[in-house]
């Protein structure tokens, strides 16, 4: 009874908040006022069920129970997939990713390689923040130097995508390491609005240098991607971006996963876990941080080449403090240092806007209140990194004689 009493209050709060917006039409053309009681009532619902909710779970979360049963023949334990499994489900969204350009429209193919240049984005920040533990809040700056890099080096020299490629990779990764020389004595918060002025530093620095960077207007006329000098039409060349995206994806995701366990890759992780036990334990801190820097950056980099060829035109609206963030909260949201979990995260907040245009009015709602419940119930992420495990050769041969030994002093 208690807690339908304090979700009752919490609807009558919300509903009074939310009435102004919700239960108030003004027409000033007409200079007339609507009451619409029919949706505050509805706001007023959901609240009450949707407290209702949120209070059962925080009880079971209080009790230590989980939030979803396990099935009863679980006992506790989880099914687990063996890697045969896990192999057909990876070949199987793999050829469903091939054969999508093919079987859908040109709208839907566009979609797909922005969520996929941000899964590519999201990777590359995954190697900061969740490998290496450092907070960076203008990762977006690096992603414009990429862009910017295939536009200005087109413009002035006329130099092509696959020429501009690999150089776009290079001068982000000399920006990863004019950031990471100064912020290498920082941690936390600190880094964190450090990284955000470079981000602000970077986007100022494209919208005011008109003469070089074309200002606020941006540099337009940004050749496509050419396949052996053939001329392709709208379509045809969206179709090949798509597979030349989704291959730069397969690379980022493979590359990232055997960087992870690397010497470097384990590295950072124990960097992220305690910096002055990495340093004690002799791990040069200061070179991991500016590999982490310049190994991040360079993903970045690639992926604004690729954004400026997909675009035809960018300008610095297009690199904001709004995709740091958006791109930060794909890392969060998938499981910091997790490549499956940060590549769902990225298609998911990507793709489920485009195809919930109807509720386009609450998206930002709808985005909040899904990050703050992550935050609460799942602050790991969708995906937790997964921990190394070692055997140790004749274990199992071991443990049985050493409980066969038990046994018999029994």
């Amino acid at each position: 009874m208690k807690r339908i009493v304090k979700a009752a209050l919490v609807a009558v709060w919300f509903m009074v908040l939310t009435f102004p917006l919700m239960g108030i039409k003004v027409n000033s053309v007409a200079k007339t006022l609507t009451w619409r009681w029919d949706r505050t009532a509805l706001m007023g619902a959901a609240t009450f069920f949707l407290a209702l909710l949120w209070g059962w779970c925080f009880e079971r979360k209080a009790r230590g129970l989980p939030i979803i049963s396990l099935p009863p023949g679980g006992a506790g334990r989880r099914p687990e997939s063996g890697p045969g499994v896990r192999r057909g489900i990876l070949l199987a969204v793999l050829a469903g990713m091939i054969a999508m350009p093919l079987l859908s429209s040109i709208y839907q193919t566009n979609i797909m390689i922005s969520a996929l240049l941000y899964v590519m984005l999201a990777l590359g920040l995954n190697i900061v923040v969740g490998l290496a533990g450092q907070l960076v809040l203008g990762y977006v700056a690096f992603y414009a130097v990429g862009a910017y890099t295939y536009g200005l080096l087109h413009q002035y020299f006329g130099l092509g995508f696959w020429t501009c490629l690999p150089l776009g990779g290079v001068m982000a990764v000399i920006f990863g390491l004019i950031l990471g020389f100064p912020v290498l004595r920082l941690r936390g918060d600190y880094l964190a609005i450090v990284t955000l002025g470079f981000g602000e530093i970077v986007r100022l620095t494209l919208q005011n240098w008109s003469s070089v960077t074309g200002g606020p207007r941006g540099i337009s006329n940004i050749p496509r991607p050419e396949l052996f000098g053939l001329q392709m039409g709208i379509e045809e060349s969206s179709i090949y971006i798509y597979y030349l995206v989704l291959a730069a994806v397969l690379i980022t995701i493979l590359v990232i996963s055997r960087l992870k366990n690397s010497r470097v890759g384990l590295a950072l992780q124990a960097l992220r876990e305690d910096e002055i036990a990495c340093e004690a334990m002799g791990i040069d801190v200061t070179r991991v941080k500016l590999s982490a820097f310049a190994l991040g950056s360079c993903w970045a980099g690639f992926a604004g080449v690729i954004f400026a060829a997909k675009t035809t035109y960018i300008n610095p609206a297009s690199f904001t403090f709004m995709e740091s963030a958006m791109i930060l909260s794909m890392v969060v949201l998938g499981g910091m240092g997790s490549i499956v979990g940060v590549a769902a995260a990225a298609m998911l907040l990507i793709l489920v806007p485009e195809y919930l245009r109807a509720f386009s009015e609450y998206r930002m709602l709808i985005f909040g209140a899904v990050m703050v419940l992550m935050m609460i119930f799942r602050p790991q992420g969708l995906v937790t990194g997964e921990k190394r495990r070692y055997r140790v050769p004749g274990e199992n041969r071991a443990r049985q004689t050493v409980e066969a030994s038990h046994e018999a002093r029994a």
